[in-house]
């Protein structure tokens, strides 16, 4: 008998009960849970949950949505319901920097990333080879402070033109207007060249370098109208010698980058990731 899978995330007022109820209703249709990971937050009172589960094609996605309903109503559930085999659409952003978006299109073409690529976009044309060689298209937007409200009118277009599900900042060195954010929240990932609050600004490694630090790293975040203060998905540090230029902090650093960035929408697409507030619940 065929099967199909899916993610089932959940979040609501912490409370006795919700568990059985969920895995009960689960139980009642002959869903099979595959894998279940949950989390009380004691500073939010909130409870998140995601479940792995699978069902013959027979039961249809309405009817497990209309039975969750039921659950859902009674605890007052914000939740979503993810067809595993659903590749999102992503449109990815970059400037000059090659590193990340080189990395994205790597893992994608060699199926180590459940995603499809829509298109590259952006400000400047120094990467439009590197998108062709992958076959993506590759969409140039020059911005300057009269035409930044235009590029993004051209960039929500493009989203909806393409059903794009997620926007990566894979190095994409421009500040996104408050409007942007608000439209799109949840659904931009970016990566912050440095350990996140530290070394904010231009040349971060080179910040890094002059005060002497032993430790460097990268932070993925969701966008929001705060700049850089997104909820925070990953983080990775690796260790510095002080025999060590700024040189070789900017290719460690890249590449810590690359690892955090891709982990990051991995986990997004994978439905891993549940926004708390400022902060994010992330089973992995």
């Amino acid at each position: 008998m065929e099967k199909k899978e899916y993610i089932l995330n959940l979040s609501c007022n912490d409370q006795v009960g919700i568990v059985a109820a969920v895995t009960g209703s689960m139980a009642e249709m002959g869903l099979f849970i595959l894998e279940l990971s949950q989390f009380s937050d004691p500073s939010t009172e909130k409870f998140f949950m995601r479940i792995h589960f699978e069902t013959t094609k027979e039961i249809s996605e309405d009817a497990i949505t209309q039975n969750f309903g039921v659950v859902s109503e009674k605890f007052k559930m914000s939740w979503d319901l993810h067809d595993t085999e659903f590749r999102p659409k992503v449109i990815l952003m970059v400037s000059k920097h090659s590193h990340c978006l080189n990395d994205l299109l790597h893992r994608w073409s060699t199926g180590n990333l459940p995603i499809d690529i829509a298109a590259v976009v952006s400000n400047h044309e120094d990467l439009k080879k590197m998108a062709s060689w992958y076959e993506v298209p590759f969409h140039y937007f020059p911005v300057t402070p009269e035409t930044k409200k235009e590029q993004e009118e051209k960039l929500l277009q493009l989203v909806e033109k393409e059903g794009g599900d997620l926007v990566v900042l894979a190095r994409y060195m421009q500040i996104l207007s408050d409007t942007l954010c608000q439209k799109m929240s949840g659904r931009i990932i970016n990566i912050h060249h440095s350990f996140l609050p530290s070394f904010k600004g231009a040349k971060p490694y080179h910040q890094a370098f002059d005060r002497g630090v032993k430790i460097i790293g990268a932070t993925a975040h969701y966008v929001t109208a705060d700049l850089d203060e997104g909820p925070i998905i990953d983080q990775e540090t690796a260790r510095v010698r002080h025999d060590q230029s700024a040189k070789e902090l900017v290719r460690m650093g890249q590449d810590v980058e690359c690892q955090v960035l891709a982990r990051a929408v991995k986990w997004h697409v994978e439905q891993r990731v549940i926004i708390n507030n400022h902060k994010t619940v992330v089973f992995n």
